[in-house]
C-alpha cells in the first residue's frame, strides 16, 4: 500500500516550476487534495483556496490544470484507484500458488486499504463530488467504469478459483460481484462502528459463504 505522499512545502516557499514542467504542478495539486482529504476525512475541506495554500501557489494558477474542485477529486479518485489496484496485485503476488488464498488475500488487502485511508475510501465510493465530464474530458461510459481494473482483479483471482475447482461458482463475474459487495460493507461498518466487536474470523466467514468456496478435503 503506498503511504501518503510527502507534504509540500509551504506557500511562502515554492518556487515557480520551468517553463515546460506544467504537468510537476498538477502532481503537486492532487497530492495536496490527498494530504487536506487524509487529515481532514472530508472532501468538503478540499477547495481550490485550500489545495493552493497547501501547494504555494494562487487559487487561480489551478484554472490551467483543473476547471473546478470536483475536477480535482476525480484526479484524486482515479489515483486511489490505480493504488488500491497495485495492492491488491502486491497481495496476489505475495500469498503463493493456491488460487484460493490469492482470493482471501485480495479481500484482507482491500480491508487494509479501507481501513489505513478511510477519507479516501469513502471518497472512492460514495463521494459528494460531480466532475464536468466535458472539463475532465470523460463521457459518462467512462466515469461508470471508474475503478473497473481493481474489479478485474477480484474476477480474475476469482476465475483461478474456478479453473482449480476451489469455488462452486458457475459465474465468476457475478460472484466476484457478491464478494466486493459483502467486503465493501464490511469496510464501511468497520470504519462505522470501529468498537464492534467483530469475529475474529469476520473476513473468512463473509468471503467463504459469498465466494461459494468448498471445503478443503482432509
Amino acid at each position: 500500500m503506498n503511504a501518503p505522499a510527502e507534504k509540500t512545502t509551504s506557500a511562502r516557499g515554492r518556487r515557480r516550476n520551468p517553463r515546460g514542467e506544467g504537468g510537476r504542478l498538477r502532481d503537486e495539486i492532487v497530492r495536496a487534495a490527498t494530504e487536506l482529504l487524509d487529515e481532514s476525512g472530508d472532501e468538503r475541506t478540499i477547495t481550490l483556496r485550500s489545495v493552493a495554500r497547501r501547494v504555494g501557489i494562487a487559487a487561480p494558477s489551478i484554472y490551467p490544470h483543473f476547471a473546478d474542485q470536483p475536477a480535482i477529486m476525480f484526479a484524486v479518485v482515479a489515483q486511489e484507484f490505480g493504488r488500491l489496484k497495485e495492492a491488491l496485485l502486491a497481495a496476489v503476488a505475495a500469498a503463493g500458488d493456491a488460487p484460493r488464498d490469492r482470493l482471501l488475500a485480495i479481500c484482507h488487502a482491500y480491508l487494509d486499504y479501507a481501513q489505513e485511508y478511510p477519507g479516501r475510501y469513502r471518497t472512492m465510493f460514495g463521494g459528494l463530488w460531480v466532475p464536468d465530464l466535458e472539463a475532465v474530458s470523460l463521457t459518462h461510459d467512462e466515469m461508470l467504469t471508474l475503478g473497473a481494473g481493481t474489479m478485474q482483479v477480484l474476477i480474475d483471482a476469482m476465475s483461478d478459483c474456478v479453473a482449480s475447482g476451489d469455488v462452486a461458482s458457475t459465474d465468476p463475474v457475478a460472484d466476484s460481484a457478491a464478494v466486493w459487495v459483502g467486503i465493501h460493507g464490511l469496510a464501511h461498518l468497520r470504519v462505522a462502528t470501529p468498537n464492534y466487536p467483530f469475529p475474529a474470523d469476520i473476513v473468512e466467514r463473509v468471503f467463504d459463504s459469498l465466494a461459494k468456496l468448498k471445503p478443503v478435503d482432509g
